[in-house]
């Protein structure tokens, strides 16, 4: 079991996803119905987006707590020159993709140049970045109404068998397939997992770890912005208020997906499954008339119980 733990990550979170379905599904008839599966899928949308590019971060052997600031100032950069600007939809978007890879670049700059700490870096920015956020939004929401359809795009629904889906989930499965595809095929994927397991050993043997250290931070940060896009459509407005825990919520789901929070191991699909164990175990817990008290308590757990079974797979030998 060790060694089939440690070769594939994803198959505890699976297991304990499938697990947690069957018996809140046998706990209340509502659980399956259509619309609490869409819910349940709106939730997880914006943190599944996050923690994409927050399990880049870790697989380096890294982590991100200015992910969510990220988030939520290039939201208000996307909603203000829309709204208050008159900028289209389409450039809206790209600046706030630029800006969310900037501040993904100062942090991998701070990281590479500096050679702080990934916590200590993420930490800071993170006051800083949610300092700028307040500063240019001016602490005021700005209503979707205000704004080009484009930024509220990911809020619309189509149905699937009687289940109504957002485009902003489709986009999140969309990206963690595209994610899992460049980790696993190509060069830049196979150094940033050689970087996290060791990166003097990956440093010594050719690769350029700043570099990849660099691109990782970057990349994350244009996934933050997309995560910005789905929680304007998610709230249909732009706050500055909105989304700050998510940090703490995405490193919940990453570690629950099996992704090892000393690099080198793990799967963004694990990390959809985080997301979903999260959401799943919060919106059954809900319906069974559980105290809000008991469902953080209940994550919690969850996350001692996935970093400690991380630590007994990591002593598996050949």
């Amino acid at each position: 079991m060790q060694h089939l733990l440690h070769a594939q990550a994803t198959i505890g979170p699976a297991v304990v996803l499938l697990l947690a379905v069957i018996v809140f599904s046998l706990l209340s008839t509502r659980f399956l119905q259509p619309a609490n599966i869409s819910l349940v899928l709106q939730q997880v949308a914006v943190v599944g987006t996050i923690a994409v590019g927050q399990t880049i971060i870790i697989l380096t052997a890294g982590i991100d707590l200015s992910c969510g600031a990220i988030m939520v100032l290039t939201s208000i950069v996307m909603a203000k020159v829309s709204a208050e600007h008159g900028l289209p939809g389409v450039l809206a978007l790209l600046l706030g993709f630029l800006v969310g890879a900037g501040c993904g670049l100062v942090n991998g700059l701070l990281v590479t140049r500096l050679k702080l700490p990934p916590f200590i870096v993420t930490l800071g920015t993170l006051n800083v970045f949610f300092a700028l956020n307040l500063w240019y939004s001016g602490s005021a929401t700005i209503r979707g109404t205000d704004m080009p359809a484009l930024l509220l795009w990911t809020g619309q629904t189509f149905t699937i068998g009687g289940t109504r889906v957002t485009y902003g989930s489709i986009g999140m499965v969309l990206l963690v397939a595209l994610v899992a595809f460049v980790l696993k095929n190509t060069a830049w994927g196979r150094h940033i997992y050689a970087t996290g397991d060791d990166a003097e050993a990956a440093r010594l043997s050719g690769i350029r770890t700043n570099r990849v250290l660099l691109s990782a931070y970057g990349i994350a940060g244009v996934i933050y912005a997309l995560s910005a896009w789905v929680l304007i459509g998610r709230i249909a407005s732009a706050s500055p208020q909105a989304g700050q825990l998510e940090n703490l919520d995405s490193i919940t789901a990453v570690v629950i997906g099996g992704t090892s929070l000393f690099g080198g191991r793990g799967a963004v699909v694990g990390s959809l499954l985080g997301a979903l164990i999260v959401g799943v175990f919060r919106n059954g817990l809900a319906l069974a008339r559980v105290d809000v008290l008991w469902q953080t308590l209940a994550v919690g757990v969850l996350v001692i119980v996935a970093v400690s079974l991380d630590q007994w797979i990591r002593k598996v030998r050949p």
